[in-house]
């Protein structure tokens, strides 16, 4: 744990959050054992929600004790990703980019990772990254929005655009994975089926809406998802981990013009390999996913309200909460796979 850490004053156009919660995800934990490369010392952590403490000049946005989900997204609104209507493709370059906001006492640059560093009691941010929220949804549950539920739950709606009466599979049932459940599930899907090598997450994504469940590693998936779409195959199959295997065995998997949505993020070097011919043939399509193609502004107050109404769950993806002195541990329980998702509490 680094300690007795500077955090730099809000410029323009930034602000400081006083964190109330942040949730464990993998990407932390692939970028803290080095999958994507990356420099040390760093301060990982980018699920979060908390308060507003101070504003940077020209920040219009949002208020001082505002109460506001975190996410890594950072957007400019005005190039070439964002007018698109893809902020997480946003091609600026802003002055947090360039210079971390954190020092040691020494004056050594500490690495923000991924544009957030939350796991600390507070964070300087860009004010794109930031939603207003209500203060009623529980800590614990709101830093999901920041990236477990946006990601997997975009995934569905905003990437692929899943039609009612869809045949869907998601492989990975973790945090994002039932994330797609659900999504599949609100959008109407006739048939979601799960595919994990943990028969206690498969369990689960039936209570997140998965019809059916497959252990991959006692079962045989493909004729099992042939067997399910009356011999079809899947319209859309998301892959929400990064393992190879999972994306090498989706393809196979999809039905006529049917979809591969590549949703999880494999460590660097990392190949998957197609067969054009029948891609082309049967007219199937490879769409790639990041943050479920999440517009923050218009979808984390879309899923609140879906929240609210009881379509959403959110607060049984929270396994167990612990304080920031008990973050080593709640992580091995992520690597054990015991954890849908932790979350760090403070105060």
């Amino acid at each position: 744990m680094i300690e007795d850490l500077n955090l730099a004053e809000p410029q323009a156009g930034e602000l400081r959050v006083k964190i109330a919660a942040t949730a464990i995800c993998h990407s932390d934990i692939s970028y803290a054992d080095g999958a994507w490369g990356g420099a040390l010392p760093a301060v990982y952590g980018h699920e979060s929600v908390g308060v507003v403490e101070k504003l940077g000049a020209g920040v219009s946005s949002v208020k001082v004790g505002d109460r506001v989900v975190v996410t890594l997204i950072r957007s400019c609104g005005h190039c070439r990703g964002c007018l698109r209507g893809m902020p997480v493709t946003c091609e600026t370059s802003f002055p947090l980019d360039a210079k971390s906001p954190l020092t040691s006492k020494t004056g050594e640059s500490i690495v923000q990772a991924m544009g957030t560093g939350s796991f600390a009691e507070n964070v300087v941010v860009h004010e794109s990254q930031v939603v207003v929220i209500s203060k009623q949804i529980k800590s614990a549950s709101a830093s999901l929005l920041a990236c477990g539920v946006i990601t997997g739950f975009g995934a569905v709606t905003n990437t692929a655009k899943v039609e009612p009466g869809s045949n869907v599979v998601v492989i990975g049932a973790g945090g994002v994975g039932l994330n797609s459940v659900q999504g599949a599930r609100v959008s109407g899907a006739k048939v979601i089926i799960a595919v994990d090598l943990s028969d206690s997450k498969l369990e689960a994504a039936k209570r997140f809406g998965a019809t059916h469940g497959i252990n991959s590693g006692k079962q045989d998936v493909g004729k099992q998802v042939s067997a399910l779409t009356e011999g079809r195959g899947a319209d859309y199959v998301f892959v929400t981990v990064g393992a190879k295997q999972a994306f090498d065995s989706s393809y196979g998997l999809l039905a006529k013009s049917g979809t591969v949505v590549l949703v999880g993020m494999p460590a660097n070097g990392v190949r998957s390999e197609i067969d054009p011919g029948t891609m082309a043939a049967y007219s199937q399509n490879i769409l790639g996913s990041k943050m479920g193609s999440a517009r923050i502004q218009v979808d984390i107050p879309n899923l609140i309200s879906l929240y609210e109404q009881g379509r959403l769950k959110l607060d049984e993806l929270v396994t167990k909460t612990y304080p920031l002195e008990q973050i080593n541990e709640a992580i091995a329980a992520v690597k054990r796979g015991d954890a849908l998702r932790n979350v760090i509490v403070f105060g």
